[in-house]
This record gives structure tokens, C-alpha cells and sequence, in this order.
């Protein structure tokens, strides 16, 4: 299939800037920039458009970036704790998804939604882990998520203590593993 040429109505990562004139593949176009207002189609009657509402998209993406602006100022550096259950390694069980961190975000002050986490992939042990927000197009903030066992162990956490098991801990064999040579000699 031919690639979709589209019109980008605000920036987008990776792709182009406000107004760009960009080739995509239909799956993208269709399922992610179209839905989600982030493009229109190329066409003729879509460019006049475009043209005549440029100043006022502008506007109001400057705008909007401007507060984005003032809401990561008032927020950075946030940490958000995180309780879970956990193995004594500190494997979750389970897994810290962006839902977890937005509602948790929210909790703290700042109102996201999940589409916004930016999460590479899950959390999946304890500890703090750095996250990335898209406030805007233009501006993503790092907070850094807490996972713990409880309460305690999270401030332990934030002083900087590690708290699951050190790799360099050897937990008890028993008579199966490792004693088969002393019972040979």
C-alpha cells in the first residue's frame, strides 16, 4: 500500500513539527494521528484550511505550552510511591503500568492521564524508576515512581539504601546442590 500524506496539527515525536506536510503508512494514519486529532488528510480543501486557521492553531498550541511549561516547573522533581507485593529478590508480582503511575501522579497533584505516561515497558521490581510525561507535544518532564514493599522500606528507598536481596548473597543449597563433592571424598 501507497504511504497517507497528512498534515500535522501539532508536533509529534519522531515525526514532524506543527503544519509539516508528511508521508505515513495507512496503519498509522489510521489508527493513531486521525483518531487522535494529531493530523488531518492532505488534501486540497484541508490545506486551504489549514492556511487561513494557522495563526489561531499556533495560538493556541503556544499557549498551551506555556502552561505546560509552568505545570513542570511546579512539579519537578515529583516521586511517586507505589505499595506492591513483592518476592524477597523484589520481583514484583505483578507489574507498575501507566495507569498505576497517572492515578498515582494525580494523587500527588498533578492531573494526567495514562495516554500520557510515556512507560518503555512495565515496572517490574522494586525500586525508583525515572518515567517520562508528555505534559505537551513539547513538553515531557521526567517523576520518578517508588516501588516498594510498604511505606518504610519506600523512604528506605529514597535515602538510597537497596533493598532486595544482593546478587552476591548465596541463599542455602541444601544436601541436593552443591554438597555432592564432600559426599564423594
Amino acid at each position: 500500500m501507497a504511504n497517507v500524506d497528512l498534515i500535522l496539527l501539532q508536533r509529534v515525536e519522531k515525526l514532524g513539527q506543527m503544519g509539516e506536510l508528511v508521508s505515513v503508512k495507512p496503519g498509522y494514519a489510521r489508527n493513531f494521528l486521525l483518531p487522535q486529532a494529531k493530523a488531518v488528510r492532505a488534501t486540497k480543501a484541508n490545506k486551504e484550511r489549514f492556511e487561513r486557521e494557522r495563526a489561531q492553531l499556533e495560538a493556541q498550541n503556544l499557549k498551551r505550552r506555556e502552561e505546560a511549561e509552568r505545570v513542570a516547573e511546579r512539579v519537578a522533581g515529583l516521586t511517586v510511591t507505589l505499595i506492591r507485593q513483592a518476592s524477597e529478590a523484589g520481583a514484583l508480582y505483578g507489574s507498575v503500568s501507566s495507569r498505576d503511575i497517572s492515578d498515582a501522579a494525580t494523587a500527588a497533584g498533578l492531573s494526567i492521564s495514562r495516554n500520557q505516561v510515556l512507560l518503555v515497558h512495565p515496572i517490574k521490581s522494586l525500586g525508583i524508576s525515572s518515567v517520562r510525561v508528555e505534559l505537551h507535544p513539547e513538553v515531557i518532564i521526567d517523576i520518578k515512581v517508588n516501588a516498594a514493599r510498604s511505606v518504610e522500606e519506600a523512604e528506605k528507598q529514597a535515602r538510597g539504601e537497596v533493598i532486595a536481596q544482593e546478587a552476591d548473597e548465596k541463599p542455602e543449597l541444601g544436601p541436593l546442590f552443591g554438597q555432592e563433592e564432600e559426599a564423594e571424598g
